[in-house]
This record gives C-alpha cells, sequence and structure tokens, in this order.
C-alpha cells in the first residue's frame, strides 16, 4: 500500500519508498485498496479534527459507503461511543451489523427529527459529506464542544438540479454565521485528504491503521471490482448510492467468455492451450499470456487497436 496522492487510476504509480507500507499478509489487493482513502479520511476527522473520546455520539452520513463504513468501525473501536447512521432502508441491516447502533432512512424521515427523539441534547460530532440544507441541520444537531467536520458536497451532484437549486445548496452552506459559534461553544472543520498527503501525520496515521488492522478493528470492505474499461459502470454505481462498501479499479480483468460458434471455439482454445493462455479470449491472440520462465506478457491486437478502452 501507498500514500500517493493524486493520478493512482494507473497501472503504474510512482511513490517515494517510505511511503510505500507493506500489506499485511492475509489482507488482498482489493481489500488494501480499500483502506488508505476510506480508512484515512475517517481516521483523521474523527481522531484529529474531532478528537473522538469515550462515551461520545456521532452522527455519520452515507453511513454505507467507504467512508461511512471505515468511520463506523474506527468509532466503534472507543468505548461507549453511540452511532447514528443515515442509509436507505435496503441498508439497515449491513450498517446495524458494522456497528451502526440507530440507523436512520434519510429518504423517508427527517433524521435531525429522529436523532433528537433518542437524543434531545444532540449528538458531539456530525462527520458530512453532504452540505447544502444537511450542512445546518447538521450544525443545530451538535452539543456545546460538539464539532461537525465537512468533507464533501454529494448534494451538489444530484442529478436534475436547476442552475437555482444549485446556488440554493451554495448559499445554504456558504451563509453560515461564525459568530453562532462563540454563543453555541461549537466547532465546524473541514477536511480534504488530497491536500494532506504530503504531510507526515498521514503516513504515522496509515501505519496506526495496519495496526488496527491486525487486532481486527479495521475490516475492509469491498463492494465491487471494476476493471479500468469499465469505470463508467463504477461511477454511475457510486453516483446513484447503491454501494455498500469500497468501489475498487483495477487495471484489467479476465475477458469474459463470448458466445461463439462451435468452429471459432474450438479454434479459440486450441490457440489457447498452444500459448497457455489463462484468459478466456476470442481474438487469434490472447489478452495477455503469463510465462513462469519469463515473467512477460503480450497483449492482444484488441488492446492495441482501442477496442478495450482504457482510463
Amino acid at each position: 500500500m501507498c500514500v500517493s496522492g493524486r493520478g493512482a487510476w494507473s497501472e503504474k504509480v510512482v511513490a517515494p519508498a517510505e511511503r510505500v507500507i507493506p500489506i499485511p499478509e492475509k489482507l488482498s489487493f482489493e481489500e488494501a485498496a480499500a483502506i488508505p482513502v476510506n480508512y484515512l479520511t475517517a481516521y483523521l476527522m474523527l481522531f484529529r479534527c474531532a478528537h473522538l473520546r469515550e462515551g461520545q455520539s456521532v452522527l455519520i452520513h452515507m453511513a454505507a459507503g467507504g467512508v461511512g463504513v471505515a468511520a463506523t468501525q474506527l468509532a466503534k473501536s472507543v468505548p461507549n461511543v453511540t452511532l447514528f447512521g443515515t442509509a436507505s432502508a435496503p441498508k439497515h441491516a449491513v450498517i446495524k451489523e458494522n456497528g451502526i447502533d440507530y440507523p436512520i432512512d434519510y429518504r423517508t424521515t427527517d433524521y435531525e427529527v429522529e436523532v433528537k427523539k433518542i437524543s434531545p441534547d444532540g449528538v458531539d460530532i456530525v462527520l458530512d459529506p453532504l452540505a447544502g440544507k444537511d450542512f445546518k441541520k447538521g450544525f443545530n444537531l451538535l452539543r456545546p464542544f460538539g464539532v461537525t467536520v465537512l468533507f464533501g458536497g454529494a448534494n451538489f451532484l444530484q442529478e436534475n438540479k436547476s442552475y437555482f437549486n444549485l446556488a440554493k445548496q451554495w448559499f445554504q452552506t456558504s451563509s453560515f454565521d461564525p459568530f453562532q459559534l462563540i454563543g453555541k461553544n461549537r466547532t465546524v472543520s473541514g477536511f480534504d485528504l488530497g491536500g494532506l498527503f504530503k504531510n507526515p501525520d498521514v503516513l504515522v496515521a496509515m501505519k496506526e491503521l495496519v495496526r488496527l488492522y491486525e487486532e481486527g478493528v479495521v475490516k475492509p470492505k469491498v463492494d465491487s471490482v471494476f476493471a479500468f474499461e469499465e469505470i463508467g459502470e463504477a461511477q454511475k454505481r457510486m453516483h446513484s448510492r447503491l454501494n455498500v462498501g469500497k468501489i475498487i479499479l483495477v487495471p484489467r480483468k479476465a475477458a469474459k467468455p463470448e458466445k461463439e460458434t462451435e468452429e471459432k471455439s474450438e479454434a479459440v482454445s486450441t490457440e489457447k492451450n498452444e500459448r497457455n493462455c489463462h484468459y478466456d479470449c476470442v481474438d487469434t491472440l490472447c489478452l495477455w499470456t503469463p510465462t513462469s520462465t519469463t515473467g512477460t506478457f503480450e497483449k492482444c491486437l484488441r488492446t492495441f487497436s482501442g477496442e478495450i478502452g482504457r482510463a
């Protein structure tokens, strides 16, 4: 695993050796890929921005997403922490199993009302990836000395938004009066991991996350794996909020079998056996041919012709 900054959607990434951390033996490559961004974001927000302590309560928006899953697991490592989590009803069983004490369906209920039914004086921490009107609602839920951490603007990315509604979301976020902080004894924090990759605290946090994985606290949850040529489908899944956990991108997947005539299938099978191909490719040259003697591989003509898209 490495802390590489931006540009990691690539087949090859160059990273300083001191920022590369060995993957624990029992961790798969896909699970390892789920740790750096999601768990670093959750860890630094909870323990550096909000200073989570024993007995506090946290509202985690989008609790079934990659950061939401990570924040839930990390928050539960602190004794007697109460967690509220927003997610659509079909995801409630999953987020409850992950550690959320009170799942709230944001589509059918007002989470501000629901939280206050259970905790009339509100919560200590709000993790807000939404912005817009939800920023103010989260701020209103804070107890004295409470902290809301704004780390995204999902409300701006919804489909069928007019310019008027986008402006409204922006105004509802940016019209915050800082003098409210004085009278209400509350804190507003912002967080962007992209601007912190050279910060030494990030590497320290990464090593701490590896330790927490080995202790069983960190349990990466991979929702799905997409190849670079499927990046459009991956983005659609995330934008539609269908995922539970992390969506992973890999440089290339094995080619899917295609329906062919008996003659062509037989020819492909013969070619594959002759070249020791590990993939079900329908071309006269296989997608790639790993060899135990040289460690090299050959790409098929479809790759070079662009029929297999690359990011």
